[in-house]
């Protein structure tokens, strides 16, 4: 077979570089269960054993907390559902406002569930089950509390720019995102669709009893 003139070879690695490097981009380099089982490893490891200290020193664990989602959550797409039918008429300001106060807020939530509810076990489940969509997917652990009692928890993720990000977080059969999105519609209708209002005030609560007790997906 002729060997292909050097100019035309260049041309055509040059093309096979490219084809290499966009299948590299559209690949995940973690799949979701891995990027979901080594965050809590990571973030458990943090706090073991520390958990009275971070009691007392909750700062400190919003910041390894805000750190541990930075690199698994897409909070612009959360905050976008959380604001539901009003994202829309929203400005570009308010939509970045409302993401960054909610991404605290959750942090916030967030942390208060790792130091006031009595776990002893955080674990992703071995058997997953299959994906429907490439670009979507599920990943199911448990939280196992001191009592034996065992409450169920399942993320969904989203494939954003070649990364698994979370999008949503059912707790004990508790939809949080959508809990979250009734509140944010509540609030519009209590302040007459003032978003910066809403914005303002936002400060969304989900108690500890509450997911204990669970309730429908």
């Amino acid at each position: 077979m002729p060997l292909l003139p050097a100019s035309l070879r260049l041309v055509v690695l040059g093309f096979c570089l490219v084809l290499v490097s966009l299948s590299a981009q559209a690949a995940p380099e973690r799949e979701p269960e891995e990027v979901i089982r080594e965050s809590i490893d990571e973030l458990m490891a943090q706090i073991e054993g520390r958990r009275d200290y971070f009691a007392d020193n909750v700062d400190e664990l919003k910041a390894l907390v805000d750190d541990n989602l930075d690199d698994i959550a897409d909070f612009r797409y959360i905050g976008a559902s959380v604001m539901g039918r009003y994202f829309q008429n929203a400005t570009p300001r308010q939509r970045s406002r409302f993401a960054g106060t909610f991404r605290k807020t959750l942090i916030d939530t967030y942390t208060k569930g790792l130091v006031t509810f009595d776990y002893r076990e955080l674990r992703v489940l071995d058997n997953q089950q299959p994906q429907r969509y490439e670009d979507q997917a599920s990943v199911a652990m448990e939280v196992v509390a001191i009592d034996g009692s065992v409450y169920p928890v399942s993320y969904s993720l989203r494939l954003s720019d070649g990364q698994w990000k979370v999008v949503n977080v059912i707790v004990n059969g508790i939809n949080l995102g959508l809990t979250f999105r009734n509140q944010f519609d509540q609030a519009m209708r209590e302040h007459g669709r003032d978003y910066d209002a809403v914005i303002e005030s936002w400060a969304p609560e989900i108690a500890v009893e509450e997911l204990e007790e669970g309730g429908s997906a």
